[in-house]
């Protein structure tokens, strides 16, 4: 039921002109993954891969996150992978198209999307990776650094963490820098790994 459910959202959010970024994207990005997933990865919006392709996180920063889950032991078919916002936003420059953060209007518009999609999915955790995905997950903004790792429970809610989004990793430029910049974020997914354990027990 639940991967009929999400086809269905889906399909209708192909057709979504709630914001103006679906004019010039190549596609809607949807989420895709294990529709009773007990974990949902949220990122901030496709980049220009993804745009082309059709799916989330196949980019360089995709890559680097599909390897971060697993040396941690987590398979990305077993979790639910998607964005806050669905269309990629680009500035265009010659021939390269530059990422573009979305707006706070960008961001409530493509909400009811994500909010259907944890309604379906169920998730036990929610994981945003990223400022966009934090704000979008929690409904305000918060800082990454001052949140980062550690567990929000609310009764009646998924549990929820924080972390950096895998592409502000690449952009650190010192080797070593960025290899603690890296263990960092593989210490904040290893809290979703006990969450996919229970799931595969059960």
């Amino acid at each position: 039921m639940s991967r009929e459910a999400l086809i269905d959202i889906r399909v209708e959010a192909a057709e979504c002109r709630a914001c103006p970024l679906w004019e010039p994207a190549t596609q809607t990005v949807f989420g895709e993954g294990d529709p009773a997933a007990p974990v949902m990865f949220v990122g901030e919006q496709p980049g220009n891969e993804e745009d082309l392709v059709g799916r989330p996180f196949v980019g360089p920063a995709g890559r680097l996150f599909e390897k971060a889950l697993s040396e941690i032991g987590i398979e990305r078919s077993r979790v639910y992978i998607t964005n806050a916002v669905k269309h990629f936003k680009f500035a265009p420059r010659g021939k390269r198209r530059l990422h573009q953060k979305p707006s706070t209007s960008e961001i409530q518009a493509c909400h009811p999307w994500l909010a259907n999609e944890i309604r379906i999915v169920r998730p036990s955790l929610i994981v945003a990776m990223g400022a966009t995905a934090t704000r979008s997950v929690f409904g305000k903004a918060l800082p990454i650094g001052t949140n980062r790792g550690r567990l929000v429970r609310n009764d009646g809610e998924p549990c929820k963490l924080i972390t950096v989004h895998p592409s502000a990793l690449l952009r650190v430029p010192e080797k070593e820098r960025r290899e603690i910049a890296y263990a960092n974020f593989l210490q904040d997914l290893r809290l979703a790994l006990p969450f996919v354990e229970r799931a595969q027990a059960a």
